[in-house]
Parts: C-alpha cells; structure tokens; sequence
C-alpha cells in the first residue's frame, strides 16, 4: 500500500475492507543503502498505519528482507542486524516475505537466517515462492522449513498455483494466493481451488503493488466465489477468519481493532502531517 494512492483506500473501505496486512516489499529497483530500509520500515508501522486508519482500515505489516534483495551484499548482512529492531514493535505481525526468488545459496543463506529470528520473536512467517520454477521453489522452502524445526503452523506459503497447492496442503503449513489481473491467479481459478480443497488453511490476497496489480481483488474473489455457490462460511473463512487466525498466533491482532464500524478522525496528524490537502476533517 505504501505504492497507492488514498483514492485506493477509499475504494478498499467502501468495499468493506476492514484491516489490512502489508508485507515488506522491493522497490523495483535495487536499493544502495541499508538506511532505505530503515525509513521503509519505520514508515510501515507509522506513517502508512496512520494513513488507512483515516479510512477506516486497520494496517498490519511483516518485515523481512526481500528474497530478491537477499542477492544484494551491499546491504542484505545489514539489513538482518536492523530487524530486530523492528520485529518487536506494534502491528508487525509476521517475518516476510522471505524465500525464494532465483534460488541462490545466498537466498538460502537469509531464509534460514530469517527463520531463526521468527523464533527468537516468536512470530510466524510469510514465505514468498517464486515466480520461476516454483514448484522446485515450494518443495525446497517446505524442506528447509523442516529442516529448521520451524511449526509447521506458522508458516504461510504464498503465492501458490495449481501445482503447489497440493505440496502445502499436505504439510501443517497455510497456503496463500496472489489474486492478480490476467495472470498467476485470478478469481475464477481460486474459486475451482476452493471447490476442489475446500476452505482450511486456504488464504487469499490482493496483490497490490508498483505493478500492474489490483487492491480490490479479496472483495473481487469473494464476489465470483459466491457467484458460483461456494458457501458464505468458506468465503468468510478463507477471507477473515483464516487469516486472523494464522497471523493472529502473534498476539498483536487485537480483534476488539477490527469491529465492524471502525472510528475514522481525520482531524488527527502524524508527526504534524494529515492526508487531507484542504479538505473538511471526516469524523465517523
């Protein structure tokens, strides 16, 4: 969301989102220096918390170095020394994304890295396979995930398709979806992978980034799930309570945060800043 306009939180509050959970991500372009990512994480658990807050949305995030920045030596050791600081503080409710993207010993390197400080915060993580050969790419996060020991139970592979879905399913691990427009996963697929599996430990998300990506396509897919008579307590499930309860094993999702009518005060400021350019404070 850090890449969106508010015309995007609008349109994601009037679709009845009500919380979100926003991984660490790469610019487009690689970064130069550690302190790019100090001022990017300090901006997902402040400032971007406080912008969907003036719209009604709860904003969670997870921190991780990013698999294909885990091939950066200029920064990637640094940045491993700055998470800690982060891991601890309110609203990050998970390691990630880590994993995979070319596969290279160094991204084997930070994944098992990453996974020893999960377990030194005690959080679960939120495991990105790859967009190139990703079978190969779940199959060996799967078994590095066992190999460390890590629970089962709080690990989130994201991402999955067709082929993949099955691989995480027979572990005790969470399988998530990317809903992108035309390509990787969309709505009428994830709905025929619902049919077929059914609803637990099945996640979906919106990929919402840079790219050309869509923020709205939780709510899309819900629609198109219930269009073609998937029960509203499977829709529910993979959308809400699914994931509540798998990053909700953190402790930091407080579900008294998440009612149905949210308090939105747009006289509020963020270290002196608002997102109103003029216009008349909204207060609901």
């Amino acid at each position: 969301m850090t890449s969106r306009t508010t015309d995007d939180y609008e349109a994601m509050a009037a679709a009845g989102i009500r919380a979100i959970i926003e991984p660490a991500f790469w610019l487009g372009q690689p970064r130069n220096h550690v302190g790019t990512f100090e001022d990017y994480f300090a901006a997902l658990i402040g400032w971007e918390r406080f912008r969907a807050s003036q719209f009604g949305i709860v904003h969670y995030c997870t921190l991780a170095l990013n698999p294909k920045e885990a091939n950066n030596p200029r920064v990637a050791d640094d940045v491993m020394t700055l998470l800690p600081k982060y891991l601890e503080k309110d609203g990050v409710v998970a390691v990630g994304e880590i994993g995979f993207d070319d596969q290279t010993p160094a991204e084997e390197k930070y994944f098992a890295q990453h996974l020893e400080l999960a377990k030194r915060f005690e959080l679960p993580v939120l495991i990105h396979t790859p967009h190139r050969d990703k079978k190969r790419g779940t199959e060996r996060s799967l078994a590095l995930v066992r190999e460390q020991r890590f629970p089962e139970e709080l690990v989130l592979i994201d991402h999955n398709t067709e082929e993949t879905l099955p691989l995480v399913l027979d572990t005790g691990c969470w399988a998530g979806h990317s809903i992108y427009p035309n390509t990787k996963m969309d709505e009428v697929r994830m709905a025929l992978l619902v049919q077929k599996y059914g609803a637990e430990r099945i996640l979906i998300n919106s990929a919402a980034d840079w790219g050309m990506s869509d923020p709205l396509k939780v709510p899309k897919t819900a629609a198109h799930m219930r269009s073609v008579g998937i029960a509203e307590e499977a829709i529910a499930r993979i959308v809400w309570a699914n994931p509540i309860a798998f990053f909700g094993q953190t402790g930091r999702i407080a579900k008294e945060d998440l009612g149905e009518h949210p308090l939105v005060d747009q006289s509020q400021l963020w270290e002196g800043n608002s997102v109103l350019r003029g216009q008349t404070p909204r207060r609901a």
